[in-house]
């Protein structure tokens, strides 16, 4: 690390300070926004959501665990912190038909169709532009749709806690890291630097990797790494910076395209597919903090068996697993 880079962030850390002790970082005045990532295929779990729903549907849109989708009760969740009229959920054209009747509580221009899924990354960005032209001073929560959390309000305090390290320090993205269950080559770890001011529940971020081998994983579990759960908190202005630098012919092609699936198609057809986290985040930890999200029960639900693992922790038996196991 260089001089320069030891000051800078040095000063960062000074006015983060500043701002949190004298009580400069009320989130009130801030315009935020939620984005619900629902573009996923859900190819890993069809099996078990054709048991479930009689399709092999996304995850997202399968009533798994009660009367609720897991994109129905991602926005139930984020309810309470963000006003529906500054929620945009992201899908795919190909899935319009199953998805609009689980967002009949946002307003149509606020459901972006993207027109296939190129991974998270053009998603992500399609969506950024879109708000920063709604506001463009928007601080922004990013929410995976597919995802479990047992307890809903220590995570919307998790949020909060973002939301006040996002005001402190506008020029980084914060976080939520899960503290993970196992070592696991699935997942994004991220290892946690020095707390960013005395007291906070924030971390810079020493290092940033996407998927690791076990092994490798099992050693940044030891160092004290935690997983991404891809819950981000954010400057939109602050983004776009970062994905200028990082993707800027993506940017280019994207920031003049109207948001309409077939100018987007014209786009996307030159688009690669690129994942937000692999090809964005792990490529600039110097910009990240990091919180913990504490006991809040968080699980990306990529797999039978973390279901499982979800549903045996508040003593559910999955309605399937007879039906899984005779199969």
């Amino acid at each position: 690390m260089n001089s320069n880079t030891t000051n800078e962030r040095a000063q960062v850390s000074r006015c983060a300070e500043t701002r949190l002790q004298t009580g400069m970082t009320d989130p009130a005045s801030e315009s935020l926004w939620a984005l619900v990532l629902a573009g996923g295929n859900g190819t890993r779990l069809q099996s078990l959501t054709y048991l479930i729903a009689g399709a092999p549907i996304p995850k997202q849109y399968c009533r798994i665990l009660g009367p609720r989708s897991l994109l129905e009760t991602t926005l139930w969740r984020i309810a309470p912190l963000v006003a529906p009229e500054r929620t945009l959920a992201i899908i795919n054209r190909d899935h319009l038909a199953i998805a609009r009747p689980q967002l009949t509580s946002l307003e149509a221009r606020n459901v972006v169709v993207q027109p296939r899924n190129l991974e998270t990354g053009p998603g992500v960005l399609v969506s950024m532009l879109e708000l920063a032209r709604r506001d463009p001073d928007a601080t922004v929560a990013m929410f995976p749709s597919d995802h479990y959390v047992r307890d809903g309000d220590a995570f919307r305090q998790s949020i909060e806690r973002m939301r006040h390290v996002v005001a402190a320090v506008p020029e980084r993205i914060a976080l939520l890291g899960a503290h993970p269950e196992h070592a696991d080559g699935g997942y994004g770890y991220i290892t946690p630097g020095r707390r960013l001011v005395p007291g906070a529940d924030a971390f810079e971020v020493r290092a940033f990797h996407e998927k690791p081998a076990a092994g490798v994983a099992a050693g940044m579990i030891r160092r004290g790494a935690l997983w991404n759960s891809l819950v981000m908190v954010a400057r939109v202005r602050r983004v776009l910076e970062l994905l200028r630098a990082v993707r800027p012919a993506d940017v280019a092609l994207l920031e003049d395209t109207a948001l309409d699936v077939a100018a987007l198609a014209t786009v996307y057809d030159r688009l690669q597919p690129w994942n937000f986290s692999h090809g964005f985040l792990s490529r600039m930890p110097e910009h990240l903090v990091v919180t913990h999200a504490g006991d809040v029960g968080w699980s990306d639900w990529g797999t039978r068996e973390a279901i499982e693992r979800s549903l045996a922790a508040i003593g559910v038996v999955p309605p399937w697993q007879g039906r899984v196991d005779a199969a």
